[in-house]
């Protein structure tokens, strides 16, 4: 210890807060949204995604029905003249199936006509007959059953026949529906694929299903259909990301001061509207981060989407603690300590409250004016260790909240059929409240 100089700070007592830190970026909280043609979630086309050709350049101010984007031309030049091919063959086999039904249907016609011829002159035969001996007369009879039998055969399958033909031209005629039908969805979406704005606005693109802003030759489809947007300047929201340490500082309703790194004279108060409940890993990341959404108060002409955010979320505000720098602060695995210089030299146990980016709210352990070291003397394990009793208190809370746990956890099990007893009788004879080892006093 001797000639060693050491940085001395004094635990301060005043307000207090505790802030979280992250980066955003700036949206609309509300916009109208540019998609693909209605026409092309039609299942009739085909179509299921398609390029972007041309973009009017982001940032644009246009009018309602200006020009915002093309969607590529000849990927749809292409589908609708094979959609016209097939309507044509369609037609055709229309056409076939029609000179087939009246030829065979006439060809039966002929069939049952000469059937009934055959009818009657069976019947004049018998007429004939009469004076015939009986093996004439019953042959004759037998020759007028036959033909009846015959006639009434080509009529049965003269109506089977009807009623295929019918169903041949029937499902014919509904493929060239399917297929006009399916010309004209086609000529719909290629006369659609110039998209125009649905009101005026600035034009902000979105992102594809990948991340990446939407540009030309970017794909869009019906399963993701959005190109642009129309923000809504007057009322601006940061989209910011919060990490999983974090997450459970964070509350609907917390103040934030927003920065923008555009303009950093510019400060903008805003509040904590949405925290998501399901956290998510960032492109190119490896830790979980969770959404959070933070609405600006007021408006400002020169904010734009996309603008870089820095957030200072208030996550607790203190009227009268104690609170001491976190360099003062040194820990071990079991607990928090300080090295206190008055009056002597010593090793003080604490107990930490809140923290920011640079100071911790003392809870036990100092007092306001005490002095403090901000790095460790030499001779620091030589050093006497002083509020064991602070050790203890904590260890002791420690255990009852565990134990409150795992009886919260046990009244929620369903109950056990075991006899009482049988259960405790492994741990029979375990001492509770034994007194763990505090780090060593030396």
């Amino acid at each position: 210890m001797v000639g060693e100089t050491h940085i001395q700070v004094e635990v301060q007592r005043g307000p207090f807060t505790a802030e979280v830190y992250s980066t955003g970026q700036l949206q609309a909280e509300n916009a109208t949204f540019i998609e693909v043609p209605a026409e092309l979630s039609s299942r009739n086309i085909r179509v299921y995604e398609i390029q972007v050709t041309d973009l009017v350049e982001e940032g644009t101010v246009v009018e309602k029905g200006g020009f915002v984007a093309s969607l590529d031309h000849s990927a749809i030049e292409e589908v609708l003249a094979e959609a016209q091919l097939e309507l044509e063959e369609e037609l055709q086999q229309l056409q076939d199936a029609r000179i087939d039904t009246n030829i065979n249907m006439s060809n039966l016609r002929d069939g049952l006509l000469n059937g009934a011829v055959q009818v009657e002159e069976r019947k004049l035969v018998l007429e004939q007959s009469v004076y015939e001996s009986p093996a004439v007369k019953r042959q004759a009879a037998l020759e007028l059953q036959r033909a009846e039998q015959n006639l009434l055969q080509l009529e049965r399958n003269y109506e089977l026949k009807e009623r295929q033909a019918q169903n041949s031209v029937a499902r014919a005629m509904e493929d060239v529906r399917q297929d006009r039908e399916r010309v004209r969805d086609i000529e719909q979406l290629f006369n659609a694929l110039e998209i125009k704005a649905p009101m005026p606005g600035m034009v902000i693109y979105s992102y594809d299903r990948f991340g990446n802003k939407i540009q030309v030759g970017s794909t869009v489809s019906r399963w993701a259909p959005r190109i642009a947007e129309l923000p809504d300047l007057s009322s601006m929201i940061s989209k910011t990301f919060i990490n999983e340490i974090d997450i459970s500082k964070i509350s609907v309703g917390q103040k934030v001061q927003v920065g923008v790194d555009a303009f950093p004279d510019k400060k903008f108060d805003g509040e904590v509207i949405t925290v998501a409940n399901i956290g998510q890993m960032l492109p190119n990341g490896d830790t979980k981060v969770f959404e959070v959404i933070i609405k600006l108060f007021g408006s400002d002409p020169e904010l734009r989407p996309a603008m870089t955010t820095s957030n200072v979320i208030t996550v607790n505000y203190l009227e009268d603690v104690l609170f001491i720098p976190l360099e003062s602060v040194f820990r071990t695995d079991s607990t928090k300590f300080v090295y206190s210089s008055a009056p002597d030299l010593t090793r003080q146990i604490i107990e930490t409250g809140s923290e920011n980016a640079n100071y911790a709210v003392v809870k036990q352990g100092l007092t306001e004016g005490q002095v403090l070291l901000l790095s460790a003397p030499s001779n620091a394990e030589d050093l006497p260790l002083s509020g064991l009793d602070i050790y203890e208190d904590i260890l002791r809370r420690a255990e009852e909240a565990k134990q409150d746990s795992a009886r919260e956890a046990e009244a929620e099990m369903p109950l056990s059929s075991e006899p009482e007893g049988e259960a405790l009788e492994e741990g029979s004879g375990q001492r509770e409240g034994r007194r763990r080892t505090p780090p060593a006093s030396n």
